[in-house]
């Protein structure tokens, strides 16, 4: 099979009428998720007090989750709708990329997060001086280019190959699962996989674990005040990097060790969790736990209606 065919996603065939029910589950979901993001980045783009680093990392968390749904929600609506659920293959390269680009952006951010905070605690007198506007601007310019490239290479190295099977155990495409359809060598694809998961994924998360462990000690060692003010910065962040962390974990999994020995619903709920979750519970967490935001917020709607 040439890679001018199409794939076809088995978990839609035979869903009958309920079909629609997951259409109108899949819809509520996105347009909450587009709404409660566009707020959060609506409210700390025109709040001229909320442009602090904190914040702006804020906001990218939100522009990803919008970057990341919106190369999965408007596919999986249609395939919902529709009888015919097939895909091209270079459709199929570009949803993987921006799922997993998506995913990594996520944690690079987290990672920027981790070290704001950092500095902000460790060094407060000294904090301005060292995330200034123009460092923050090249943090994030990196955060979102270091992700790209290597899941852009990954996206590029399995374009190469010569696909011999056209079905998907998938609900959306899955840069693994296409490699598995090969019918040439792909060792070099699963290496490079490897180095993609190692460098998207367990690096920022070694960097993030390793930072909030120095803030802990830096908190142990400080007064009742600070310690209090200092958690209450950070415990948004490390629920947002737990419930994440936690979810790319399950799609490790799910892909690499348990695919198909799992009932096909659990497969679906477990790989949707780290594209679902996030992009909904992100702005939740901290449009309720930071005031500035909240206070922000509810003008905004205010002056909305």
């Amino acid at each position: 099979m040439g890679n001018g065919t199409y794939f076809y996603f088995m978990l839609f065939e035979n869903l009958g009428s309920i079909k629609y029910a997951f259409f109108t589950l899949g819809f509520i979901f996105y347009c909450a998720i587009i709404y409660f993001n566009v707020i959060i980045i609506l409210v700390i783009f025109l709040e001229k007090t909320l442009h602090q680093p904190m914040y702006i990392l804020i906001s990218c968390l939100s522009i990803n989750s919008v970057y990341g749904t919106a190369g999965f929600f408007p596919r999986l609506l249609t395939d919902l709708l529709y009888d015919t659920h097939k895909i091209s293959f270079e459709a199929c390269l570009i949803q993987s990329f921006v799922i997993y680009s998506y995913a990594a952006f996520e944690l690079t951010i987290l990672m920027l997060m981790a070290f704001d905070r950092f500095v902000a605690i460790s060094k407060p007198l000294h904090y301005n001086n060292i995330i200034t506007t123009r460092l923050l601007a090249f943090l994030i310019v990196i955060a979102w280019l270091y992700p790209i490239t290597f899941v852009g290479i990954s996206a590029l190295l399995t374009g190469r190959l010569t696909i011999c099977g056209n079905k998907l155990l998938r609900v959306y495409c899955h840069n693994y699962e296409i490699v598995k359809l090969s019918c040439v060598n792909n060792t070099v694809n699963n290496i490079y996989g490897l180095i993609v998961t190692i460098t998207t994924i367990f690096i920022p998360l070694s960097f993030i674990i390793y930072t909030y462990v120095r803030i802990i000690i830096i908190c142990q060692r400080s007064t009742r005040e600070f310690r209090s003010k200092a958690y209450q910065t950070c415990i948004p962040h490390i629920v947002i990097l737990l419930n994440f962390s936690v979810a790319v974990f399950c799609e490790l999994t799910l892909s690499r060790f348990v695919n198909g020995e799992l009932p096909v619903a659990l497969n679906v709920v477990i790989s949707l969790e780290f594209i679902v979750v996030p992009p909904i519970v992100n702005p939740i967490v901290y449009g309720l736990n930071f005031p500035d935001i909240r206070k922000k917020i509810r003008h905004l709607i205010k002056a909305s209606k």
